[in-house]
């Protein structure tokens, strides 16, 4: 008797797991939503005796193959391996492998094939193996996030998937400076959005209320500018080499790192730090508060493009990616006819320096060189002078994308100065027809930031960006074409179980559908 209830109870649990999984790879859930998913018949199982294969002892094809161990081991227990073959493909295993000349795809697309023999990801470059990874890590039930053994069985539906971005960049930006984030967060947060595809981390390093970045040359801006937070708390800065550190963490993982130093605006921990850059001599008082625009550099001062040389000199040296972001914004306490050539000159610094110049919209009103990019955030005329002058815009609308902005009247954390950014309104725009005069062409991609005038730490964060990153991430890399938010809100909500296999504090919108039965 007691065997019978055991086989029942075993019969009834396998029953139930195969309830959980989607039965056909279009009902997968995928975000952001691929360009092609043809379903086939079969399924794909992961078992002990699975490996992760690679074509050749390629450095970087290890380290990507490793990574993709690395997630799969906690939650299966079954302790794969990286190797490496060029032999007849085996069943059970993941097949990582470069394939180059498929323009389509470009530098980040890929082509996953699923059999019930074997799963073949093919790529043009590294970048586009990595992508595919996510698509796979959310292809396996959500518990395969988990850091600890679950139970199986590990299965993923037949199919080809064929995926490739709309725009080259996708990134969102963390504010540091009001308050600040230790390298473990970052390194967090950067988890979190590889895990949706995107590419791009924007680092905001100073303003007033802090300086993040050790700057050797002049260290009293992390002594003294470094020292406060928001409200008065005890800040915090990188080291040069904690620095290096976040940059080589997030080039493993394929996100190129920007730093920003705002300028000649938002320039007040700089200023308490070192009185000659101050018109007056006088250092100013040290700042705690949330309001802008009431701080500038002496702009007609010598000392103080040597400040900027210096200091851009020593980022540029630790930070691989081709741009550095001079802010620009709110600079209402410098006077227009001092801004614009002051921006030209910094313009020509950085690119001394072999950089390119990103700035805020307002930069625009400046004479921008040649590879300049706008960021459009505020004033949509700011942008189209970029445009006129043949720069590409950065999509980054306070009123769609700013991650700080309340979900609506009752959110505890963030501001709503541009407004409220529900889910469906953080979804529901399109960067290529937002703003009249900037078309596809002129879009350099999109970025969403988090200011961090009311965030402090991580798990407040994590609940600001989610469920709205995946948004985002969805905007820059899927065709507005194929998008429709009652279809996505769908999608978005079966990924509820996988926002708390990763432990993720959410923001439980009403508007989504959560807890849809796709892996329960």
């Amino acid at each position: 008797m007691l065997r019978s209830i055991l086989l029942f109870g075993l019969i009834t649990l396998q029953m139930f797991a195969m309830a959980m999984l989607p039965t056909e790879l279009s009902d997968s859930g995928i975000i952001p939503k691929p360009v092609s998913v043809i379903p086939a018949t079969g399924i794909f199982t992961l078992t002990e005796k699975s490996a992760i294969i690679v074509p050749d002892k390629s450095v970087e094809l290890m380290q990507i193959g490793q990574y993709l161990v690395d997630k799969l081991n906690p939650a299966t227990g079954f302790g794969m391996l990286v190797k490496s073959s060029t032999g007849a493909k085996s069943t059970g295993n993941i097949y990582l492998s470069l394939s180059p000349g498929d323009e389509q795809l470009g530098n980040e697309g890929y082509q996953l094939t699923i059999n019930s023999d074997v799963v073949s990801l093919i790529a043009n470059k590294p970048a586009g193996l990595f992508n595919g990874i996510q698509t796979i890590r959310q292809l396996f039930p959500a518990r395969i996030e988990m850091a600890s053994k679950q139970q199986g069985p590990w299965e993923i539906p037949a199919g080809t998937i064929r995926d490739y971005p709309e725009y080259s960049f996708r990134g969102v930006m963390l504010d540091v400076a009001r308050h600040f984030f230790q390298v473990n967060d970052v390194k967090r947060y950067i988890d979190l959005m590889v895990a949706y595809k995107m590419n791009v981390m924007h680092l905001h390093l100073a303003d007033d209320q802090g300086w993040r970045i050790e700057i050797k040359k002049w260290p009293k801006l992390t002594e003294i500018g470094g020292s406060t937070q928001v409200d008065g708390g005890k800040g915090g800065f990188y080291t040069q080499e904690q620095y290096t550190e976040i940059v080589k963490y997030a080039a493993e993982r394929y996100i190129m790192i920007i730093p920003e130093i705002d300028m000649p605006g938002h320039t007040n921990a700089a200023l308490a730090s070192y009185s000659e850059l101050n018109c007056n001599e006088k250092a100013t008082e040290l700042y705690t508060g949330i309001k802008v625009g009431f701080s500038t550099l002496c702009t007609g001062k010598e000392i103080t493009y040597q400040f900027i040389t210096d200091v851009f000199s020593e980022i540029a040296a630790l930070t691989p990616g081709p741009f550095l972001h001079i802010g620009g914004d709110e600079s209402h306490a410098t006077k227009i006819e001092d801004y614009i050539p002051f921006v030209n000159r910094v313009q020509e610094i950085v690119s001394g320096l072999g950089k390119q110049v990103i700035g805020w919209d307002e930069i625009a009103l400046s004479t921008l060189k040649p590879n300049t990019f706008v960021q459009f955030w505020a004033k949509a005329d700011n942008a189209l002078k970029g445009v006129k002058q043949g720069a590409k815009v950065i999509m980054s609308p306070a009123a769609n994308a700013y991650l700080d902005m309340q979900y609506d009247a009752t959110t505890k954390l963030g501001l709503h100065w541009a407004g409220y950014i529900e889910v469906d309104k953080g979804y529901n725009w399109d960067p290529a027809t937002l703003v009249p005069g900037i078309n596809k062409e002129n879009i350099l991609g999109i970025e969403a930031p988090l200011w961090s005038e009311t965030i402090t730490n991580i798990d407040e964060l994590e609940y600001m960006v989610f469920p709205r990153l995946p948004g985002y991430a969805e905007i820059g890399w899927s065709a507005s074409s194929t998008r429709n938010w009652d279809e996505y809100k769908t999608r978005l909500g079966r990924h509820d179980d996988r926002f708390k296999a990763l432990q993720i504090d959410y923001y439980p919108s009403k508007l989504v559908p959560w807890s849809v039965p796709l892996e329960r």
